[in-house]
């Protein structure tokens, strides 16, 4: 990149920050005292509103550079990530959209702990919440590190180290000043700023081949040197029984795990009733519906206009895919056009990770202030005290994320968040599921399905290829793989449910059939909710 391409990227993104950081400050000299205000931003948020902030939460650097990266290098398997994303949003709508609305207050924890005993339930639910949120961080400190060392002409590992560092510190910023209500409208700015720059780049694939969708797939398949094996199934998960194995885990927790992502569930909490949360969703699944099926343009046309070759010399695992195809649609390396398309592209990118790490931050400061803090601490916490934690805990969690950014720096982005939503849907779906239709459900079997769920998943992934044993892990010069799948969750959604079933039945507590009972009726009718 030459230096002028440098400096209008780096300028479009610093106006973005400048406004996101506007933003923080205004509210953030509203009241922001009351843990309502700074979880739940008020209630104050419509179902339009909200759905756009959902899907800027959702539409993360995974689906903006990973997916599309994974097309352009691995064709129809890289499908799997689109496909995936969008379906688990009819989870998300017909389980527990208005079910967690009703139930809940500001964490996932609230709709356990209705009819359990709270500390044990906080305490575990907490620390699944905060481990997924962690994970779900790393994906996008590694967006952030790949996007800055492209743009800056740097792929050092000191230019991508300083990358990670600054995103993580604008990220505790906006969640330290500015709480929910500073997030959801910063997810709004980027949601439309994505939305708009990814409807661009789609409509030029479609203009450069005449809008003939087949024609750009067969240019693909070409270009790929894999030719008509590049459309069809296997190429990434079909080589042996292994691979096949990982494709079905993978879609298992891509499917699954969006119903346990603690910043898409605490979203629920910002709107005044279930039925809004019902409509949030509702429009989220439209806008999230549209921006998957380009990203399955733009995978494509990064194979046929950029090359796998190029993509992958860029980056090994194709995150920066998308910068490059906009750079060659504007015209190329030396052109103004592909200057600015470029510069365009880059900006909202780092937007969408400035963005999604915000919303992320968030809702794990909220599980250690409100769920761990307040359960360790025993003696009930003030609102304000509370809210004072969790800044504080912002703080932590960037540190952790950024540490743990850095050690995953080569690895794709949408394969990153893969793990997350295997861990999500380990740990968080079958206790979720449990207490809200399990009229039987215990204490015991609450901690146990997180634990359950949370532990599998953790140490398979530290005993599986992602970690050791192959040149593409963490740790290529060390060996101690023992899992031969990348992802865990064919093995570690089904013992989440599994602990859940085992540890209610060996339980000695007697359900509470009232609050069951209650907590059924609350769930459907929305009676009592918050």
């Amino acid at each position: 990149m030459t230096g002028n391409h440098q400096m209008l990227a780096l300028l479009l993104f610093s106006v973005f920050v400048a406004i996101t950081l506007g933003i923080t400050t205004w509210v953030s000299r509203s009241r922001q005292g009351s843990a309502e205000e700074f979880y739940a931003g008020g209630r104050l948020f419509s179902p339009m509103e909200n759905g756009f902030a959902i899907a800027g939460d959702y539409m993360s650097a995974a689906s903006f550079l990973g997916i599309s990266g994974l097309i352009s290098l691995f064709g129809y398997d890289g499908l799997l990530y689109s496909v995936g994303f969008l379906v688990a949003w009819l989870v998300v709508l017909f389980l527990v959209a208005e079910l967690v609305r009703n139930c809940g207050r500001f964490t996932l924890a609230d709709v356990i702990a209705a009819r359990m005993n709270e500390r044990p339930v906080r305490i575990a639910s907490g620390t699944a919440s905060v481990t997924v949120s962690v994970l779900y961080l790393v994906a996008q400190m590694v967006g952030a590190g790949s996007l800055v060392a492209l743009l800056l002409g740097d792929t050092g590992e000191a230019a991508q180290a300083w990358a990670v560092i600054g995103v993580g510190a604008l990220m505790v910023i906006y969640v330290s000043l500015g709480g929910m209500r500073a997030t959801t409208w910063i997810q709004i700015v980027k949601a439309v700023l994505l939305l708009g720059g990814t409807i661009v780049l789609t409509v030029l694939v479609l203009v450069r081949f005449h809008g003939d969708f087949d024609r750009l797939l067969r240019t693909a398949a070409e270009r790929s040197g894999h030719g008509a094996a590049f459309l069809a199934p296997g190429l990434k998960y079909g080589g042996d029984w292994i691979a096949r194995f990982d494709f079905i885990s993978l879609g298992l927790a891509l499917v699954l795990g969006t119903a346990g992502l603690p910043h898409i569930l605490a979203r629920f909490y910002t709107v005044p009733t279930a039925r809004a949360a019902r409509r949030s969703v509702v429009w989220s699944v439209g806008l999230i519906g549209g921006f998957y099926l380009m990203t399955i343009v733009l995978g494509f046309g990064a194979a046929a206009i950029v090359g796998p070759d190029a993509v992958r010399g860029s980056h090994a695992s194709g995150n920066t895919a998308v910068p490059l195809l906009a750079l060659d649609l504007g015209g190329g390396a030396g052109s103004t056009g592909g200057a600015v398309l470029f510069a365009v592209v880059a900006a909202v990118a780092f937007a969408t990770i400035l963005a999604v790490v915000a919303g992320i931050t968030l809702a794990s400061s909220a599980s250690v202030a409100h769920d761990l803090y307040a359960s360790l601490r025993r003696r009930r916490t003030a609102p304000r005290s509370e809210v004072t934690i969790a800044r504080i805990a912002a703080i932590g969690i960037g540190v952790v994320a950024i540490g743990l950014g850095l050690l995953a720096r080569d690895l794709n982005v949408a394969f990153l968040v893969g793990l997350a939503f295997a861990v999500a849907a380990s740990a968080n779906l079958p206790v979720l599921l449990y207490s809200l239709f399990w009229r039987g459900f215990t204490t015991r079997g609450a901690v146990w399905a997180v634990y359950g769920g949370l532990v599998p998943a953790l140490v398979l992934v530290v005993v599986s290829p992602v970690v050791s044993g192959s040149p593409q892990s963490i740790f290529p010069d060390v060996d101690f793989q023992l899992f031969p799948l990348q992802n865990p969750g064919l093995v570690s959604i089904p013992l989440g449910f599994l602990a859940g079933w085992l540890g209610t039945v060996t339980s000695a507590e007697v359900p509470d059939e009232a609050k069951h009972a209650e907590t059924e009726v609350r769930s459907l009718t929305g009676a009592g909710a918050v």
